[in-house]
């Protein structure tokens, strides 16, 4: 159901901050009632998307954004929350997530060492990072995640952003922002319910334990920060002649 397009059909609002309810029909239903959720007060009838899915004691609905509007999990557990309609323990299921987190590094004397870490979850040795809570920013949210599954106090360098999108599976879109930080500690104490290990790396080291091409780049464009800030003509030049290398031996 999530991204399918419907029918919608405004009915009424139900608080000052985007939430309405209204009716949506498509070919497998008619007039089912749903939640609609918009920055500005939407037409009486236009062809919506499903975002989402809520599921309360009071019964599952979902839930529709006109077209371009873009809800994450954090602002949608807000609109429901500040509702006053959901109790207190709702489910939700949504189109859009969006988590944050960071490369993590600690300065050695033999060098810069990166915290890849492996979820429970999963097979592939990434950064650590997690779902953005209602009422956080995107800094705030790293910094928590990063402390959870890490022990790790973290210093996030400004101007570095990087947005990763992709599709876990069917029909999800999901975002991740990586931030770059530095730890003056590296005695990591993971949290066993989400990690299952973690390992201290070089760079070149990273760019063999990850698969993915979005946090290949990531390491490319979190080292040539890393130099710009250290020293900024020199090391960014020997960064791109290793770059320039490393194509010519896959060659």
């Amino acid at each position: 159901m999530l991204g399918m397009s419907v029918d919608t059909t405004l009915y009424g609002k139900l608080s000052d901050n985007g939430l309405y309810s209204g009716y949506i029909s498509a070919s497998s239903m008619k007039n089912t009632p749903a939640y609609i959720v918009s920055g500005v007060k939407p037409p009486e009838q236009f062809m919506g998307t499903v975002i989402g899915r809520v599921t309360a004691d009071s019964g599952s609905r979902l839930i529709v954004a006109p077209p371009g509007q873009i809800y994450y999990q954090s602002r949608l557990r807000e609109l429901l929350d500040g509702s006053g309609r959901m109790g207190r323990n709702f489910q939700l299921r949504c189109l859009y997530e969006k988590s944050c987190g960071a490369v993590v590094f600690t300065r050695r004397a033999d060098g810069i060492r990166l915290l890849l870490v492996r979820n429970c979850n999963g097979k592939y040795w990434s950064f650590p990072k997690g779902h953005m809570e209602v009422g956080e920013n995107e800094h705030q949210t790293a910094l928590r995640e990063v402390f959870e599954e890490t022990g790790l106090n973290i210093e996030i360098y400004q101007g570095y952003r990087q947005v990763s999108d992709y599709s876990p599976f069917g029909n999800i879109k999901k975002r991740v922002i990586f931030f770059l930080a530095e730890t003056k500690d590296d005695k990591v104490k993971i949290q066993r319910s989400e990690i299952e290990s973690y390992v201290w790396v070089t760079f070149d080291q990273a760019r063999k334990l990850c698969c993915y091409r979005n946090d290949q780049r990531i390491l490319e464009t979190a080292q040539k920060a890393i130099c710009k800030h250290d020293r900024p003509t020199r090391c960014e030049k020997r960064i791109n002649q290793n770059a320039n290398q490393r194509q010519k031996d896959m060659i």
